[in-house]
This record gives structure tokens, C-alpha cells and sequence, in this order.
């Protein structure tokens, strides 16, 4: 589960900004919100199930999910063999002069089986300059280690990375290396990372072959089907058809000698044999419609191939139904740059009630999403310590913040408010009303 996120000194961040998960001491208008959107751990903690973050374009939504990447990428690669002579692809603020030279910070706040942990690092292209892992055993926060300049204070409590700073590289992480030899901790907070979520609502092409891979091992099949059979209407079920990797059509060497095609044939044979039992044979979706009569009874069913007789829309909800079903079923977070990007706005909506819902997600799942939606602004649908901004400054730099900071009336209309610019990190349009006689001097 996730606590809070802080990122500095990256793209267009230039001072560190943090976004939490922690729900704040507010009521909402809807008292059915303060409980099903959100969640207890323990007796001080409340977290929310979901968060919405907002902002004109270019404003720093997708460079804040990118920041989460790249923290995430770091901690699971950084002690590769394959990294010892790379530099960190690690990407300052570079619209000022004070920034050029500094670390970029990050540090993620998360629980894990009901304990805290604080982990976080500053780095440049070149090298760590600093790493820190604590955690919360009963009531106080205790550090486990630290690492600052190239010095490491390692405690009892992280014994398993004692014999190990010898053995980490300037451009490597501590935890990184300490995961690699089995530690205990270390480990676990790798799977932590392994399991965050992180995927684009406009290139699903990864997300599409995830769901495939688990309806082919029959994983959380009954679920992906319904939930694709509820947010899109008219499909009746999937079916999945699987079929040569290479085809020996897709060149024509009826012209070539008989040898030469008798060559070609036996590869092509060879190469399916292989992809067969590798498990790479090409999977085809195919989506099952009802057939009527002239009397509007159901006679058959119709298949057709998602990919040309599907609309964007439907080719996304399948390809995001995996995902979602096993993000609910785990309990774990995802984080999903324009969840709204070729869906409607109720099927939006039913995405983000999967998750505000306790039935539909009794693990206490967490969806973080960037969008441009603004009919999901509703005070019947989140609190308003669920709702965020990315805003750019007139330096160029990000800042993030909630709705929870404003004062805001019981009757007020969070999507008019938004619009009419009362939160900021909307976009500032010009007039162009003499755009086509730009060109004639005027």
C-alpha cells in the first residue's frame, strides 16, 4: 500500500514536491465516500483507495508517473551486471542554474504487511549520492541504514547488508545489492516495487499481450470476462485462437526454384515447431456477438477479430481488463498516465468505482490515475483529498497539491470551479481569433 510519493530535482520538478495517499481529517458531503473510499490500517493511519491528478497539458502529470517509474526501474536494475558501466539515466530540472548540478531525490513511503518503511535515495548520471532505508517496528520510526558520500551506516536490524557495502557500486543501489544476495528485507521490498503497477492509458500494446497470457493460463478468467462484458456492451464472451507464429504466405516464392522453396518451407516449419514450444505462437482475440432474426430473436453467434472489428475503445477495456482484475485480486497499486484516453466517461467512472467500492475491492487496492476528465470532478464521486494538481510555475517548474487545501463550500461544483480556473493547472488559451491572418501580417 501506498503512503506517499516525493520527487525533486527531476524533469519539471525543481523543489521536491510529495503526493500522499493519507486521507486528511475532512468529512464529505457524501458520508458514504468517508467510507468506502476509504481505508484503516492499524489505529492512526486512513489511506484512500483512489486519486485523481489534473493539469493542462505539459504541466507535469505524466513527468510525475514517469519520476515513479523511474524509481521503480532503479531499485530493480541498478545492481545488474549489465548497469556497472552505465550512467543513471536519471534526468535533472534544467530550466535553472541552481539545479544543474545537484542530486534528483526521490522516497517512497509504503507498508508492507501492516509495517512502514521509508525508502529513498538522491542520485546524479554519475553516481548515489545518497540511499536510506527506516521503518516503523512498533511506534517510532528507526533506521535500518544509510548511505551518504560513499559511507555506509548499516544496523542490527538490516544485518543482511552488513558484509555487503564493499560490494556496491557508486552507481548501484544498496538495497538493489542486498536483494541480489538474498536478503531478507531487501527482498521484500522488491517485490513491493516489482508489484507497483505502473502503465499507459494511451500505448496498450504490453497491457493487451498481459491479459492474453491470463486468459490463456486460465487466471482470473471468469473475472477478466465479466468485467469486460459489463463495461462494454455487446460482447458475449471471448475466445482466444491461437495460430503459426510465421506463416509461409507472407512471402511469394512460387517464382523461386523448387529447391529454394523446399528450403523456405522447412524453415518456416522449424520455426513454428520452435515458437510452439516456447509457448510464442501468435494469439488471436476474437469477440463473440450475438446474431438476430427478422423477430429480434438470438438465432447464432457472430465472432469477430478485435483488432479489425473492434472499436479503440473496446481494443483498451480488454487490454486494461487484465491489469485491473488482478490489481483488485492482489491488493496491490497501479498507476495509470490518461486512464481516460479512448473511453467513455461512464466507463471512466465504473473503472474508479472498481476500486472506491469495498465489494469490488475488498484487498484495499489503490488506483492513481492522471487525466483530463473533468465530469469525474464530482463531490458525489471523491473526496476532496482524492483530488490533485500539476501546475507549472512561470520558471517552468511543477508543483503538485490538493483540493484538500482550498477551502471549498458543501454546495460548491468541483468540475465548474476547476474550469473557471479557481484551483489552477489549467491551460491559459490565447486568442486566436486572427490565427489565418497570422500570415498576412496582421
Amino acid at each position: 500500500m501506498l503512503i506517499e510519493f516525493s520527487v525533486g530535482n527531476y524533469k519539471s520538478f525543481m523543489e521536491t514536491m510529495s503526493f500522499s495517499m493519507v486521507a486528511a481529517r475532512l468529512t464529505a458531503k457524501d458520508k458514504r465516500l468517508d467510507k468506502h473510499n476509504v481505508f484503516k490500517v492499524g489505529n492512526d493511519l486512513s489511506l484512500l483507495k483512489s486519486a485523481a491528478i489534473y493539469g493542462a497539458n505539459a504541466g507535469g502529470k505524466s513527468n510525475f508517473i514517469a519520476a515513479i517509474r523511474f524509481m521503480k526501474n532503479f531499485v530493480l536494475n541498478s545492481s545488474k551486471d549489465t548497469q556497472a558501466n552505465e550512467r543513471i539515466p536519471v534526468e535533472p530540472f534544467r530550466l535553472s542554474t541552481e539545479t544543474a548540478n545537484k542530486p534528483s531525490f526521490f522516497e517512497m513511503v509504503f507498508l508492507i504487511d501492516g509495517r512502514r518503511y521509508r525508502y529513498g535515495f538522491e542520485v546524479t548520471p554519475e553516481r548515489v549520492v545518497a540511499e536510506w532505508l527506516l521503518h516503523v517496528p512498533t511506534i517510532r520510526e528507526a533506521k535500518l541504514f544509510e548511505r551518504r558520500d560513499g559511507k555506509f551506516e548499516v544496523m542490527n536490524g538490516f544485518r543482511e547488508g552488513k558484509e555487503l557495502k564493499d560490494k556496491t557500486r557508486d552507481n548501484a543501489l544498496f538495497l538493489s545489492v542486498v536483494a541480489q544476495f538474498n536478503g531478507a528485507i531487501s527482498q521484500q521490498l522488491l517485490k513491493w516495487f516489482r508489484n507497483l503497477g505502473l502503465i499507459s492509458g494511451l500505448n496498450d500494446a504490453g497491457l493487451r499481450m498481459y491479459t492474453i497470457q491470463m486468459l490463456d493460463e486460465k487466471r482470473y478468467q471468469d473475472e477478466i470476462l465479466h468485467l469486460v462484458r459489463r463495461l462494454d456492451v455487446g460482447i458475449d464472451d471471448i475466445q482466444m485462437r491461437k495460430s503459426p507464429l510465421t506463416d509461409s504466405s507472407v512471402a511469394d516464392i512460387s517464382t523461386a526454384p523448387d529447391q529454394i522453396q523446399a528450403i523456405f518451407r522447412g524453415l518456416i516449419a522449424e520455426l513454428n515447431k520452435l515458437s510452439k514450444n516456447s509457448g510464442m505462437e501468435r494469439i488471436d482475440v476474437l469477440t463473440a456477438h450475438r446474431k438476430f432474426d427478422a423477430h429480434g430473436e438470438s438465432t447464432a453467434v457472430e465472432f469477430f477479430d478485435i483488432d479489425n472489428n473492434e472499436s479503440e475503445g473496446t481494443k483498451k477495456v480488454f487490454s486494461i481488463a487484465g491489469p485491473l482484475v488482478d490489481t483488485l485480486k492482489k491488493g496491490n497499486v497501479l498507476i495509470v498516465d490518461e486512464l481516460d484516453a479512448r473511453l467513455h466517461p461512464l466507463i471512466t467512472r465504473a473503472i474508479i468505482g472498481l476500486f472506491n467500492f469495498s465489494e469490488t475491492n475488498p484487498q484495499n487496492a489503490q488506483l492513481i490515475f492522471a487525466t483530463h476528465d473533468t465530469n469525474l470532478l464530482s463531490k458525489d464521486m471523491f473526496r476532496r483529498d482524492q483530488i490533485w494538481f500539476a501546475e507549472k510555475d512561470r520558471f517552468g517548474a511543477t508543483h503538485l497539491y490538493s483540493l484538500a487545501e482550498y477551502k471549498v463550500r458543501n454546495d460548491a461544483s468541483f468540475e465548474s470551479d476547476y474550469i473557471r480556473g479557481k484551483y489552477g493547472a489549467i491551460p491559459f488559451v490565447g486568442d486566436l481569433s486572427t490565427l489565418l491572418r497570422v500570415s498576412e501580417g496582421e
